[in-house]
């Protein structure tokens, strides 16, 4: 699959970044563009989000197979990957299916296990079952969600994804039927196996519980090379809530 992309720059190593669930690469732009003073930046938009083409299949299998087709139709050779939390455990997979492929890796709050996915699947059937054709503003759609979830930031990364369709009415840019159907595909276990000696850099949020004591044990299972930094007084969205501190940590790994 052809991915849609942006991409700053035209020095330095390429940096391939790739988002979460429910993301696009355009929620990457001004980091993107700090990079892109040391490194070529590639804010990839993955298969059924963002503007990359919808397709029924999704799975870490496929989407790996879509990372290295545009790896190959841009002539990138060993980049450096960068993945947030689904972007993050697919950038694992990616480097265990083509070890020869990448030369170093940065993962961002996620772990090599299993999550739970049930918040997910909620907030993927309450947005199917949104009349978006009977809303005039974003304003109105975001009224509505506000009395399910109260987190305003979780809202507007989500409203981001918004726009117009030929008759002025709202769709969503993320394939909501395909994700409600095949989310639990992301939630595997054991997607990766064996060893991994790529130099690893993992990031994770001081107030986040999405890497902790025990997954440290699973990542000594599974890298050999790896490195572990906390941005404190940060969330899930690490990028987002301390973009200094996130920036200074990726490009430090990038530029060892």
């Amino acid at each position: 699959m052809k991915l849609h992309s942006k991409i700053y720059g035209d020095k330095g190593q390429d940096l391939i970044v790739i988002h979460g669930l429910f993301g696009m690469g355009d929620n990457w732009n001004s980091l993107g563009k700090q990079f892109s003073k040391y490194c070529k930046v590639h804010l990839i938009d993955l298969r059924n989000h963002g503007r990359s083409p919808h397709s029924a299949d999704f799975n870490y299998e496929v989407m790996c197979e879509d990372i290295l087709e545009y790896m190959e139709d841009n002539d990138i050779s060993n980049p450096i990957i960068l993945g947030h939390s689904l972007g993050g455990k697919l950038a694992m997979k990616f480097a265990f299916t083509h070890p020869d492929k990448i030369e170093k890796l940065i993962v961002a709050d996620i772990s090599p296990r299993k999550y739970n996915t049930d918040f997910h699947q909620n907030l993927l059937r309450t947005l199917y079952k949104l009349p978006l054709e009977d809303f005039d503003k974003r304003e109105e759609i975001d009224e509505v969600i506000s009395s399910i979830y109260e987190d305003k930031g979780m809202r507007l990364f989500l409203l981001k994804n918004l726009y117009r369709i030929e008759n002025k009415k709202f769709a969503w840019r993320f394939n909501i039927e395909v994700l409600l159907e095949k989310v639990s595909n992301i939630q595997e276990a054991d997607f990766i196996e064996g060893v991994c000696s790529i130099p690893t850099h993992f990031l994770r949020g001081g107030n986040s519980d999405y890497i902790n004591s025990t997954d440290e044990l699973i990542i000594n299972k599974h890298f050999s090379d790896f490195s572990i930094a906390t941005i404190d007084g940060a969330g899930h969205w690490l990028h987002a809530e301390k973009p200094e501190q996130f920036y200074n940590e990726v490009m430090g790994f990038c530029l060892m």
